[in-house]
This record gives C-alpha cells, sequence and structure tokens, in this order.
C-alpha cells in the first residue's frame, strides 16, 4: 500500500508552485523523529538537514518521549541519537556525514523543566567530545528555554531556536541558530490550492525578516502534503518540517536530478 501512495505522490505532482532548484534533503526536518520506525537512522539516511528528538530529564535521566505517558518506554537520549551520531562521526573520519560539507542540526525539544534540563543536557553532551564543537553537527535547543538573556552562559557549541514573533537583541541573536514559529499563527492552509494571498503576505514577510537577520526558518503544526512543500519552498521557509521522511527525501533528490536532454 505504501508504495501505491509513494507513486502516486511522484506521478501526480503539483504544479500550482514553480519549482525552485536549491533545495535538497539539507532542507528537510525529521519532526518527532524519535517516532519513526528507525529513529535518527532513517533521517539519516535520507540526508536530512534537521532531525528533531524531545527529551524529558527523569530521574537524573535523560528519556526520549513526547508526553509523560511515552516515558514508559524508557528510551535513553543516548542511545537512540548520541551513539548513532558519535557511530557516524567515527565512520566518517570526523563528519556526521561521509560528505564533510554537510551539516546535521539535532534539535532537542526539553519537556520537562528547562534549567535543569539543559544543565544536565550540556553535562552529557561533554561525555561525547567528538560531538561537541563539531563543524558537521549544530546542536539547537528548543522547547523549554531559558531567558533569551541566558543564552550567552552556556558553551558555545549550544545554540537555541527562537520565536519568529519575538524579539532579540544583537548578543541573544548571536546563540539564536533559527527561528521557528506554529504555522497556524499566519495560516489557516491544508496544503491544498494556494495560500491566500494575504495570508501569503503575512508568512512571506515573518520569513523575510528573518533571513534579514541571517536566521533559517521553520514551521511546525504546517501542512505536510506534496503541494505544501512546493509552497513552503516558493516562500523560502528554510527547513520543511515532515512526518514523512521517505516521501519527502524522494521528492527533493527528484527535485535535484536532471531531466534527460531531448
Amino acid at each position: 500500500m505504501h508504495k501505491v501512495i509513494y507513486i502516486l505522490l511522484f506521478v501526480l505532482p503539483a504544479k500550482i508552485f514553480a519549482q525552485p532548484a536549491h533545495y535538497s534533503t539539507i532542507n528537510a526536518h525529521s519532526h518527532n523523529d524519535y517516532e519513526k520506525e528507525h529513529p535518527f537512522w532513517m533521517a539519516w539516511e535520507e540526508g536530512f538537514g534537521s532531525i528533531e528528538a524531545d527529551i524529558f530529564l527523569v530521574e537524573d535521566e535523560l528519556l526520549v518521549a513526547h508526553d509523560s505517558l511515552q516515558l514508559k518506554r524508557r528510551w535513553s537520549f543516548d542511545s537512540l541519537y548520541l551513539q548513532p551520531l558519535l557511530k557516524c562521526v567515527n565512520d566518517n573520519k570526523g563528519s556526521v556525514y561521509a560528505d564533510n560539507k554537510r551539516v546535521l542540526q539535532l534539535l532537542v525539544d526539553i519537556k520537562s523543566p528547562a534549567l535543569p534540563s539543559l544543565d544536565k543536557l550540556a553535562s552529557k553532551l561533554q561525555q561525547y567530545p567528538l560531538l561537541i564543537n563539531n563543524p558537521s553537527l549544530r546542536i539547537v535547543i528548543t522547547g523549554s528555554r531559558p531567558s533569551p538573556s541566558l543564552f550567552g552562559s552556556y558553551p558555545s557549541w549550544i545554540y537555541f531556536d527562537g520565536d519568529l514573533k519575538n524579539s532579540y537583541t544583537p548578543k541573544e541573536l548571536e546563540r539564536i541558530e533559527m527561528l521557528s514559529d506554529n504555522f497556524a499563527r499566519y495560516s489557516s492552509w491544508n496544503g491544498n490550492g494556494k495560500i491566500p494571498e494575504s495570508e501569503q503576505v503575512a508568512v512571506k514577510s515573518i520569513i523575510d525578516k528573518a533571513h534579514s537577520l541571517n536566521k533559517k526558518v521553520r514551521f511546525w503544526n504546517a501542512p505536510d502534503i506534496i503541494n505544501s512543500w512546493y509552497g513552503f519552498m516558493s516562500l523560502g521557509v528554510d527547513y520543511i518540517n515532515t512526518d514523512q521522511i521517505k516521501p519527502l527525501g524522494t521528492f527533493l533528490k527528484q527535485l535535484q536530478t536532471p531531466s534527460p536532454m531531448k
């Protein structure tokens, strides 16, 4: 059944938006990656540029889960993400990907109180010297975060996800890697057809503002179908948020495949 869906997805591409030429799987973000069949590895094998892991601090241990019910699985942040990352770095001569020019963003969504959780995370990451200060890996904190005024007090290899709706000082912006927000704040678009013009203007304006600050943009709670992928690319969204790793990976790779000469 999945194969049928994939075939239909690519033989009936949307024509509503122009096809951008500069997008690749480095622009793909694996949302709630830990819920996939093979956490980390599925997105890594597709060459995604961003992978998201939600964590809780529980009894001095960092566990991966979306909510308290999932904590019963006792999935550790080490085993699902840090150890696989370390294996990749060891296998690829110091880089996460074989192509050492590619950078992976590990977006860590903290679900428990910010300060103790982030302190524990920083301590945990220091046990992985090959990962911190690694030019092929960017560690970005979202979810529960300290006040932006405290961003500079954390190790230089920890960056933060800012909110599109907020303003930041130049010093705070130095520690912000990207700006994110709930797409529904700006538009009710479900991914079908075109974005209503007034909503498109609002979305494009906020994206342009972020880009003027030299920050990348990601929307969560956003449509996740082929037409919406075209739409977000036409607007200049830097990370396309998806729960469909394989379909989005295939879609973006096809964008990079030259058409046969006639």
